[in-house]
């Protein structure tokens, strides 16, 4: 599985493609928040846990539901983001966060091993890549701090 991660420029704002529904359906709820868990604890330990709150274990918790319900519902799955927090609208969410390519890349990186285990548990590889090919572009808009 060739996961490739697509240079992020500050104010470039590449098309966007959803997940295939495919992606959704063979995880199921269940594994994916645990995907999305697993993610938020490397996250936990990573450079980039100060754009988190890794310090306030409510408030981390739901950082991890909020993401959770996005990317199910980006991928086909129950509008649980829509019916909890309205229009996703991210680029504004993350507005007050000083995210810059960097950050980007290792937010998006992190997904990496967790999405080779899918491929090991038996998931079409095929609808990881599709998962993998939004992340990567979803993640360059949402740069919006020039790199050091």
């Amino acid at each position: 599985m060739n996961l490739t991660t697509t240079p992020g420029v500050l104010g470039e704002h590449p098309p966007v493609t959803k997940p295939h529904p495919g992606f959704y359906h063979e995880v199921g709820e269940e594994r994916f928040r645990k995907l999305v868990h697993d993610h938020y604890e490397l996250i936990r330990t990573s450079e980039i846990a100060f754009l988190f709150p890794v310090n306030d274990d409510d408030d981390f918790e739901q950082a991890k539901k909020n993401a959770g319900d996005f990317f199910i519902q980006i991928c086909a799955g129950p509008d649980w983001f829509a019916q909890n927090r309205g229009k996703p609208q991210m680029v504004g969410r993350h507005a007050p966060f000083r995210i810059d390519a960097k950050s980007r890349v290792i937010w998006l990186e992190l997904y990496r091993p967790l999405l080779e285990e899918l491929e090991g548990e038996g998931i079409n590889p095929e609808y990881i890549k599709s998962f993998w090919d939004y992340a990567d572009i979803f993640s360059i808009w949402m740069i919006n701090t020039p790199s050091k």
